[in-house]
């Protein structure tokens, strides 16, 4: 028998030993966990891959099989693509009838420069070129009808009035393109895909109100009475020229000299000519819907009770009758027996020039 005898020194040679295989063994199993890891990962990222590239391959088989299909049935895309055309074309031809004659849709809606079709390489490049001319003719249309109508609406409301109620006036004046509420009834009359039969019925629309706007503000007191812009004294309370104390004014006052022409600010019917308290020799004209307007201080009258006057028209000549320091026209504008501030029927009438 041997003995031996550990040491300090060779215990701790030993431990160090057994320490470092065990770190070395705990390395190499941490490196091939990691690394199997790892690959799970990577065949997990490629297996996502294949699976979206076989849904996209899927998808386009899908859609060309469908397309394959729709040839078949129609006997070629030019035959298919063609009815397209001529339908979208019916359907423009109706909308286009209803901006016929209206202010600025001429060259608003002036065709394009033509084009060289014969030197398209295909029958199918052709008929897809005219196609991009009536996409551009429905965006000019679109956007003519909305600006339009737009502006009236703004015109409107500048006067104190609810637009809607006079564009609803005019709403028959679009025909049948505004009558389908649901733009896919709409598409199933005029044979053509939802998306422009939506766009149809949008520009219909809004030509239909462009037009009940435009038609109401003719008989409207939007045009000015005399072709002086400045004023001499506004609606609203002011100090009075003879008392010196505040009292309210109800219209507006244009400065001017003795006869100078004094017009009718909207088509109506006279319906008084003679001498009122404080306004002097007087013309006043009824216009209908609750709308009338004065013309006071004039120093002459032109017109008789009962006789009908247009836009424009002159009524009488500027003057300094009844309680006035001066030669100007007192204007006024009365709306349902109530008399309302004309500054805003006059910055109203200014977006109804600028409209047309």
């Amino acid at each position: 028998m041997r003995g031996y005898v550990l040491s300090t020194k060779k215990q701790l040679i030993g431990a160090g030993a057994i320490a470092g295989a065990a770190l070395w063994m705990g390395v190499c199993t941490a490196a091939m966990m990691v690394n199997a890891l790892a690959v799970s990962s990577t065949d997990q990222l490629v297996a996502k891959q294949k699976a979206y590239s076989e849904r996209v391959v899927a998808d386009r088989q899908a859609r060309l099989n469908s397309a394959i299909a729709q040839l078949n049935a129609t006997n070629g895309s030019v035959d298919e693509l063609a009815a397209s055309v001529e339908k979208r074309h019916a359907a423009l031809a109706l909308l286009l009838t209803d901006f016929k004659g209206a202010p600025g849709a001429a060259l608003a809606l002036a065709p394009a420069k033509p084009r060289l079709l014969a030197s398209l390489s295909s029958p199918v490049d052709r008929i897809r070129s005219t196609r991009m001319d009536q996409e551009r003719l429905i965006d000019a249309a679109e956007t003519f009808a909305k600006s339009r109508a737009e502006r009236l609406r703004l015109a409107f409301r500048l006067a104190g009035l609810n637009p809607e109620s006079y564009a609803s006036r005019g709403a028959a004046l679009g025909g049948p393109l505004i009558e389908a509420k649901d733009p896919r009834a709409l598409a199933a009359v005029l044979d053509v895909d939802e998306d422009f039969a939506a766009r149809i019925h949008r520009a219909s629309t809004d030509m239909s109100d462009m037009r009940g706007l435009n038609q109401a503000a003719t008989r409207l007191p939007f045009y000015r009475p005399t072709n002086n812009p400045a004023l001499s004294s506004s609606y609203g309370v002011r100090l009075d020229p003879f008392t010196h104390r505040p009292a309210f004014h109800s219209g507006l006052d244009f400065p001017g000299s003795f006869y100078t022409p004094i017009m009718a600010t909207a088509p109506g019917v006279v319906s008084f000519t003679g001498q009122r308290s404080g306004y002097g020799n007087t013309v006043e004209v009824d216009h209908g819907g609750g709308f009338k307007t004065r013309y006071a201080h004039l120093q002459g009258i032109s017109v008789a009770v009962g006789q009908r006057v247009g836009v424009g028209q002159r009524v009488g000549a500027m003057g300094s009758t009844g309680r006035s320091t001066g030669p100007h026209l007192h204007y006024e504008v009365w709306v349902d027996g109530r008399a309302q501030n004309p500054n805003r029927f006059l910055k109203a009438g200014e977006y109804v020039q600028q409209a047309d």
